[in-house]
């Protein structure tokens, strides 16, 4: 790339950007780290798209870069063909700030090109994309979203005619067409309204609603618990001013949910989310209105979704009245239980029956498909991983995929899409709480129960923020600095392997062998002597942090507890983090 600076006085004197935009950089003249923070690099767009802070900038997210990101996508529906542009590209967005703006750019760009776009007629939720991509039967999709990142951040997601986020090799051609697109020279475009009379932009939205709520509806396991509760059971749900609203209301009220209390001062469409610091449904702040109406209104179950709707967080009440945020292990792991017993007890686990989580995901998931004699299979971290697993399933009919989740509170029930669906997760656990309503326990009681059956498993994930230019290469570095000298010990245990997903090795005492069955990942897994306890260190994919996801088993939960937290303070000592 040019020099930053060069680049810059481009964008300001370039006839293709607008007068706010340059009036916007003209206010940083003269401020050399803010121009080279937004001109030293173009906005990376990797295998799961593009995600960036809105602005003014080759590293920012703008209209500018939607279309360049829109021209990659271009390029690759038009290489599969006239069919294929016929077809078309499915565009969502969810309730960010300008996200309808590069929604509306997206599908210009594509109309211009001779590719046809269907475009929603207002905010939905990724599930519902993902779904509409294969009901369509579109070439691609695109969703403009930046999921559960603060309100400063927007982003790019591209979607396969699978209606799972592009595989590593369809990724590299829509990435390589837009490394050699310029920004400005080489985009096309049309003016909306023109391309809407030309039939090349098309505007959907409530047939296609339909069809996903009814494809919804067929993954309930135990209608008649909800039915014996409906008067009685109290919960209550935050969209955190997300595109959940809509899709998540519609399915309680269709499969029965009487007594839905929603957070109304979160139930609209702000993406200034102005009712908390982050709209991310891991976290407690997120609910503190939520439980504040849970202890005036008596409610034992609290579930909030983030903006793009395909994750969900839920907070219980435990013994001592106090309100609990789940971890995404902790709900993932209620859900697998409740969806395998269920299943099992019904007749209708098949032989050939699998479970499908990421590498950083909970292990007693490993122990509950044991239990129910179900195969349990591993993929790198991304719902992407899980979803070209169940494309694969459906060609060749191996296995039937049951359930997928990660510990970054996503799943999946049901084929009908190829990414996390907070929708269909929440009427599974709405359900799931009903049913043990129906056996006088709540969902903190079943947690517990798990425990009891399948031992104490404890993780914790925490992540360290590295932004900007000098960020990228703190990352880079430490984890250079680990392969070259690697870990020995932590906590008093011995590091007895090492697992390398960039180089594909697995090293034991000084002995090392390799592994071809995943894709290459900037991934470090250590194994250690308690045989119980385990960390991952990886850089985060769409933010700028590095993270690290601990792991400890026990016969207690406090004492799994305590060696994760032992484990992470020695780490940050010997990295000096």
């Amino acid at each position: 790339m040019s020099d930053y600076k060069e680049i810059y006085e481009r964008w300001l004197t370039s006839d293709v950007v607008d007068e706010d935009t340059k009036k916007d950089l003209s206010e940083i003249s003269g401020n050399e780290k803010e121009i080279e923070e937004r001109f030293y690099r173009e906005l990376e767009f990797g295998t799961a798209g593009m995600r960036g802070i809105l602005g003014a900038g080759t590293n920012r997210m703008n209209i500018y870069n939607v279309r360049r990101a829109t021209m990659g996508v271009l390029k690759r529906v038009q290489m599969l063909g006239e069919e294929a542009m016929k077809k078309g590209v499915l565009i969502g967005y969810d309730t960010r700030n300008f996200s309808d703006t590069f929604a509306r750019e997206t599908a210009c760009v594509l109309a211009a090109g001779g590719v046809r776009a269907y475009l929603y007629d207002c905010v939905h939720s990724v599930p519902e994309v993902s779904f509409g991509i294969r009901e369509l039967g579109c070439s691609l999709g695109v969703v403009i979203t930046a999921s559960h990142n603060p309100k400063e951040y927007n982003g790019y997601k591209v979607y396969g005619p699978d209606g799972g986020q592009l595989p590593p090799d369809a990724a590299e051609i829509v990435i390589d067409a837009i490394n050699e697109c310029d920004v400005f020279d080489d985009v096309i475009t049309m003016p909306f309204d023109k391309a809407k009379e030309d039939g090349l932009i098309e505007i959907v939205g409530k047939e296609l609603d339909e069809k996903f709520l009814t494809a919804i509806s067929t993954q309930q396991l135990n209608p008649d618990a909800v039915k014996a509760v409906s008067e009685s059971f109290k919960l209550i749900y935050t969209p955190l001013h997300g595109t959940g609203s809509r899709p998540v209301q519609a399915i309680l009220k269709r499969i029965g949910f009487e007594n839905v209390i929603v957070v109304k001062e979160q139930d609209t469409e702000d993406g200034n989310f102005p009712t908390v610091k982050s709209p991310n449904p891991e976290e407690k702040d997120s609910f503190n209105i939520a439980v504040k109406m849970a202890k005036e209104n008596d409610v034992d179950l609290i579930i909030g979704t983030d903006p793009d709707c395909d994750r969900v967080g839920v907070v219980v009440r435990d013994a001592n009245g106090e309100y609990r945020v789940l971890t995404g292990n902790q709900t993932g792991a209620l859900m697998l239980e409740y969806i395998l017993s269920q299943k099992k007890e019904q007749g209708t686990l098949k032989d050939n029956s699998i479970v499908i989580k990421t590498i950083v995901t909970t292990e007693l998931a490993t122990a509950i498909t044991k239990a129910y004699d179900v195969e349990i299979l591993d993929v790198l971290t991304g719902f992407k991983y899980i979803g070209e697993k169940m494309t694969e399933y459906e060609k060749t009919g191996s296995h039937s995929y049951v359930f997928g989740f990660e510990e970054s509170y996503g799943s999946l029930a049901g084929t009908h899409a190829r990414d996390k669906d907070g929708v269909v997760a929440t009427m599974l656990i709405c359900e799931m709480a009903a049913f043990y309503k129906t056996k006088n326990m709540s969902l903190y009681e079943a947690m517990q129960e798990i425990y009891k059956k399948y031992g104490y498993y404890c993780e914790k994930t925490v992540s360290f923020t590295m932004p900007g230019k000098d960020g990228m290469e703190e990352m880079a570095k430490l984890l250079k600095g680990l392969r070259t000298n690697p870990l020995t010990r932590v906590y008093n245990m011995d590091i007895i392997s090492v697992t390398d997903y960039l180089a594909q090795t697995i090293t034991t005492d000084n002995n090392t062998s390799t592994f071809d069955n995943l894709p290459k990942s900037d991934v470090l897994k250590y194994n250690l002597s308690d045989n119980k306890s385990s960390f991952i260190i990886r850089p985060s994919g769409t933010e700028p942090k590095i993270k690290f996801y601990m792991a400890s088993s026990a016969d207690d939960y406090k004492t799994a507890e305590k060696t994760v937290e032992n484990m992470l303070d020695d780490i940050k000592k010997q990295l000096n983090l």
